[in-house]
């Protein structure tokens, strides 16, 4: 169907209410807008729902949320438990609340019953009260640290973690079998709470919450000492951390935490920001101003649903300085695993697990302490999903779980990343080595001289729109057709396509099958054991590119990571 004849449909629709159609008809003469809008459905995907706000099939609204959750209840009915009822989280964002309402009105008349947050709360508490309520799913309204105009929609399963195959397929089956907006069930709030169907959560939850993670502290002792003489700068980035965050750090014992105070507010422009996402070093200017008037030893920052976590440390020269996801990750691994082989507490059956674009540098800490090491692709459902098959089989024991996208997981009771959790850990950690007269930047240049100088890039290019999914398509195509023989003059060995799930040796001819489900990954392994991977963001309308080098100094693997990262520029330009 063109997008013409969808507008025309909505426009014609009786289930659309009369002041949607007035905006519609608004924008009658704008081609362009109507194409953008309407050019397809909002796709319901493997983690969910995520677009701009406003009306249209390919726009995120109180029609689209309805027709996902239409769907969900469906699915539900046929394959789940329905009695159990579904949880419902939301966060800082334009529309969140009303969306997460919308859901829990359209479960409650569908018969299933909602247990939704009464206030903005962080993705990873969702992912815990589904376990804690006993839900057959759950729900949290977020679009994480996308730009403002965007929102979504993201599902989770009994286990707590976001839904897997061959669930994720059902439930787009289901979503997608709604194909009018009249077969949308929907009651009032009122009648739904009359009816027992529409609960809100209490303070319970986060009580119990918040024991279990400050359950995962390692050294609680480190913070008896220097919880008054470590300073910590937090920012929410006007999201949902705020008052978490706060809670367990007060909890925990640290007296000196200082909160950037024009952030910390939910906003749902991010007015300071912008794109609040604490990958980008922009969103802690004003942090590391505070941080320098209160002599911050560490820096941290979460995105606006509190899963992903940014840190700054002071440098050898006294400068604030980017710890980015890999460094803290490999940081975390480093620490929970010395730490409890020197408790005398590192399970024999210990499992570390990062997703595939994350740093090598954990292969020879797991290595040196004797720990096996898990990859998983990009997305922490599926690291959400390993820890259930140790928890059915009780073949591993989960220490720890991180991708480079700044998002960790110390601790099972949420199956999602959780920065909480880690804004704890990072700071026990920074107090550990001020107790030992380090800093963290200092702690990971002990890495560098242990394990390696391991370096990693990660390179996004934006390209938006339908010209921009094009772009990307044809990227891939490419590459995936005509495989790059070398790559600043070394040699590709391994080129593995996870889409059509086939590794092929280039130097032996040989090939492997991938252990792993099918998605639209390529990544290549060189001659000197430094790897490439592109993949399209499944979020937001970028091509990502992740290097990852080992050299014998800190210079040799900047300089390697440079001459990649401009090969991999001037291939792709060719495309």
């Amino acid at each position: 169907m063109d997008h013409m004849k969808r507008y025309q449909q909505w426009l014609s629709d009786p289930s659309i209410d009369e002041e949607t159609k007035a905006e519609l008809r608004h924008i009658a003469q704008d081609e362009k807008e109507i194409k953008e809008r309407f050019y397809k459905e909002l796709e319901f995907g493997t983690g969910g729902l995520r677009g701009i706000i406003g009306m249209g099939s390919n726009r995120l609204n109180s029609y689209t949320v309805g027709k996902a959750t239409q769907g969900l209840a469906n699915y539900i009915q046929k394959e789940g438990t329905p009695g159990k009822g579904v949880a419902i989280a939301y966060d800082s964002r334009h529309m969140s609340p009303e969306f997460a309402e919308i859901a829990g009105l359209v479960l409650a008349a569908n018969g299933i019953c909602a247990y939704v947050f009464p206030s903005l709360r962080p993705t990873p508490m969702l992912s815990f009260a589904v376990r804690h309520l006993g839900c057959t799913a759950g729900i949290v309204i977020t679009a994480s640290h996308n730009p403002p105009e965007y929102n979504g929609y993201k599902v989770y399963w009994a286990d707590g973690a976001q839904v897997v195959a061959p669930r994720d397929k059902g439930i787009i089956d289901e979503v997608n079998a709604v194909t009018e907006y009249g077969q949308i069930q929907r009651i009032g709030r009122k009648e739904a709470e009359d009816k027992g169907l529409f609960k809100t959560i209490t303070q319970e939850v986060d009580d119990c919450y918040d024991e279990q993670v400050l359950a995962q502290r390692i050294c609680p002792e480190v913070v008896k000492q220097m919880g008054d003489r470590i300073s910590i700068v937090y920012t929410p980035i006007h999201g949902s951390g705020n008052l978490p965050v706060r809670r367990i750090l007060d909890k925990a014992g640290y007296k000196n935490v200082f909160v950037v105070p024009e952030q910390e507010m939910p906003d749902s422009d991010f007015t300071t920001v912008g794109y609040p996402n604490p990958e980008d070093p922009k969103v802690f200017t004003l942090a590391k101003k505070l941080a320098e008037e209160k002599s911050g030893d560490i820096i941290v920052g979460t995105d606006p649903d509190c899963d992903r976590v940014g840190a700054m440390v002071k440098d050898d020269k006294g400068e604030y300085v980017v710890l980015t996801g890999n460094m803290v990750g490999a940081l975390l691994t480093e620490y929970i695993l010395s730490q409890k082989a020197e408790k005398g507490v590192l399970p024999k059956n210990g499992a570390v697990i990062k997703t595939i674009v994350s740093t090598e540098m954990i292969q020879a800490i797991c290595d040196y302490y004797g720990v096996e090491k898990m990859d998983v692709l990009t997305g922490f459902k599926f690291i959400g999903e390993k820890i259930k098959e140790f928890e059915e089989s009780g073949s591993h024991e989960f220490l720890f779980g991180f991708e480079e996208s700044y998002g960790c997981l110390a601790g099972t009771y949420a199956r999602d990343k959780d920065a909480v959790v880690a804004t704890l850990l990072i700071c026990e950690m920074a107090a550990y080595y001020k107790q030992n007269g380090m800093t963290l930047y200092d702690g990971l240049q002990k890495l560098y001289e242990k394990y390696g100088y391991y370096l990693d890039g990660v390179k996004a290019i934006t390209l938006k729109g339908l010209d921009g999914v094009e772009r990307i398509q044809k990227i891939m195509e490419t590459l995936r057709k005509d495989t790059p023989k070398t790559f600043a003059g070394r040699a590709v060995v391994w080129a593995k396509d996870y889409k059509t799930q086939l590794f092929k040796n280039l130097q032996t001819k040989g090939e492997e099958t991938s252990t792993m489900p099918p998605s639209d990954v390529l990544y290549y392994t060189l001659e000197d054991g430094t790897w490439l991977c592109v993949r399209p963001s499944g979020t937001e309308p970028k091509l990502k590119f992740y290097i990852g080098v080992k050299a014998e100094t800190l210079e040799a693997a900047k300089e390697m990571l440079t001459l990649v990262e401009k090969d991999l520029d001037e291939k792709v330009a060719t495309i």
